[in-house]
């Protein structure tokens, strides 16, 4: 069955687009091009092929402009009749690079401007595309906006200087609420699998501005021994501590010691998924508050408390004060679990008590027998909290 083929209008608007993939073909099929390795015709088709989209982009949003209809009058939210219409355009860096969105513009003496086809492309209010911002903040959660900035300037067309992909970033984070809220469960859980909780703290360093009354005392009482950078023993009073909580569905399965240490092979590698997983963090609000955020969380999703309750901890001292409080405010039964990873250096400790620190022998001791015998105590010993 022969494969059916739309038409494509010859459009002025895509010119441009048509004459940049005529100069790629021609270049691909000329001579220079035929003695390059694959490595070299792939960056020159990446570059050019760049510069292809955007054109495509620019000729969709000449399209639309063009195809813009003229009205008599437009009223915004503010209920202002604007009839003063001209026309005007606006730079948008894409993931492409810089288009140009032409548009009408209404207006009336005193008001500030309306356009429509603004609100219908659903562009920002600055310069930087959808596209281009959700990039940036992707790069930005991943390493430092020195780095992010070459990574957007190597991967794409477009061009963010570090100043505004910190601005980028910020507002992206602000909403960071507002997303969960709209993926809020407001109905339990047709399940009966177990609820899992999990708290940790992230110490962020910050500005003394920044940090909480008690720190920022104490960092202005100490006395540095250099003046560019600070020696052994002055890192203290540096940090604000952020509380990062989950939650999660998850079906019922089970993991030897053995397995877990990686010293044994699981019989059943198919390890059932998190389910209805929410994370979030908060370096604002105090650690205890977040710890009721949670319990909040779960009891929304499981009302009746007909579920099993788990809590992952890692055994901070105050963290499980703030948890048994709430535990106890709440009423509930929950299993508390003690993270491994956590107790581990413990379990180095003691493997050097007897054996060599960096041996063989204390290595395979930690891996192996010491580990298993505390990940098989932790099993018999956990117990529930109520």
């Amino acid at each position: 069955m022969a494969e059916a083929y739309t038409v494509i209008r010859s459009l002025e608007e895509f010119t441009a687009a048509r004459e940049q993939f005529n100069f790629l073909v021609s270049r691909l099929q000329s001579e220079e091009m035929s003695r390059m390795e694959h490595g070299q015709v792939e960056a020159t088709i990446a570059q050019e092929g760049n510069e292809l989209l955007r054109r495509l982009l620019q000729g969709h949003l000449d399209l639309r402009a063009k195809t813009e209809e003229r009205r008599l009058e437009v009223v915004g939210a503010d209920g202002v009749l604007r009839r003063h219409c001209r026309a005007g355009k606006r730079e948008l860096m894409s993931l492409f690079g810089e288009v140009e969105v032409k548009r009408l513009g209404y207006g009336a003496p005193g008001e500030r401007g309306l356009c429509p086809l603004d609100a219908e492309l659903n562009v920002p209010p600055d310069k930087y595309s959808h596209g281009l911002r959700r990039r940036v903040a992707e790069e930005a959660a991943k390493s430092s906006f020195d780095e992010t900035v070459a990574s957007v300037a190597k991967t794409t067309g477009g061009h963010v200087p570090k100043r505004q992909a910190e601005g980028l970033v910020s507002e992206v984070a602000q909403d960071f609420e507002a997303f969960y809220q709209t993926r809020e469960i407001t109905v339990p859980e047709d399940t009966t699998d177990p609820l899992i909780m999990s708290l940790d703290g992230k110490g962020i360093v910050m500005g003394r501005e920044g940090l909480r009354e008690a720190t920022r005392k104490a960092a202005e009482r100490e006395h540095h021994k250099l003046k560019t950078r600070l020696s052994a023993g002055e890192k203290r009073n540096r940090k604000r501590m952020a509380t990062v909580a989950t939650v999660y569905s998850i079906a019922p399965h089970q993991r030897t010691a053995e397995t877990i240490m990686g010293v044994e092979e699981a019989e059943n590698t198919c390890i059932p998924r998190a389910r209805n997983k929410r994370v979030w963090a908060s370096v604002k609000r105090e650690a205890h508050a977040v710890t009721e955020e949670v319990f909040q969380e779960v009891l929304r999703r499981d009302p009746e408390r007909r579920r099993p309750w788990v809590m992952l901890v890692d055994g901070q001292p105050q963290q499980l004060e703030q948890i048994k409080r709430c535990i106890t405010h709440h009423n509930a039964g929950v299993t508390l679990v003690l993270d491994f990873i956590h107790v581990l250096e413990y379990l180095w400790s003691a493997a050097f008590c007897f054996y060599a620190k960096g041996s063989e022998a204390a290595e395979a001791w930690g891996v192996g027998a010491g580990a298993a015998d505390l990940a098989r105590q932790g099993q018999r010993c956990r117990g529930r909290y109520a």
